[in-house]
């Protein structure tokens, strides 16, 4: 990605270089988990794609210690952020980051859960196809694909709020932009993810869950 949507501050603490802090994560973390709680199994490695600064991470794992976190990230600075806050954290169950571009082949074969926030609306479509043939081959029968984020749906009147984080996108790189939900929807089926439910969360997002189909 060549830009942010949100621009990344530094953070601070003990391990404080290359740490980044994305304000957006405290505003959405609580709402995401209440979900998350209930849709989770209760053990086994959950993966990450596109984990940005790592605070979700961070957060999900500490609450959740008894299922190990696997971030992940394309860019270095990200990944680097990540290993600084996990440093910091010292959380036994939270990996590692590693360098995953949804859009590429993933540096992993299996997980028993995936989640991905704020992701679909700035990548490439590339990325949002990447992430569902990958869901399809890493997650076992009946594994939750989770994501988060802002999107356009068929018959909803759209916010005035969204419409412009949709502009001001699409200005700053023409592969990127709020997807309409129906849209990911169909490319999931082709790679065997149900679509679940959608659940309405806080600030005009949505949260999609998928489950992985029968083999």
């Amino acid at each position: 990605m060549t830009d942010r949507p949100e621009p990344w501050e530094s953070g601070s603490g003990p391990v404080s270089v290359g740490k980044l802090h994305a304000p957006a994560t405290e505003r959405n973390r609580d709402a995401i988990f209440s979900v998350l709680r209930e849709e989770l199994p209760p053990s086994g490695l959950v993966l990450e794609v596109a984990s940005g600064s790592g605070e979700h991470a961070i957060h999900f794992a500490a609450a959740m210690p008894k299922l190990a976190w696997q971030p992940s990230d394309p860019d270095p600075a990200a990944c680097a952020s990540i290993a600084a806050w996990r440093e910091e954290a010292g959380l036994a169950n939270l990996l590692p980051p590693l360098r995953l571009d949804a859009a590429t082949p993933w540096p992993l074969t299996s997980a028993d859960a995936l989640l991905c926030i704020n992701m679909v609306h700035i990548a490439p479509w590339a990325a949002t196809l990447g992430l569902m043939k990958g869901a399809g081959q890493v997650l076992p029968p009946g594994g939750l694909l989770y994501l988060y984020g802002p999107y356009l749906r068929e018959n909803v009147q759209t916010a005035p709020t969204n419409l412009a984080f949709d502009a001001s996108l699409r200005s700053r790189d023409s592969q990127w932009g709020l997807r309409r939900a129906e849209d990911v929807i169909g490319v999931a089926d082709a790679e065997g993810m149900r679509f679940d439910r959608l659940i309405e969360m806080p600030a005009n997002n949505l949260s999609l869950l998928f489950r992985k189909g029968a083999s």
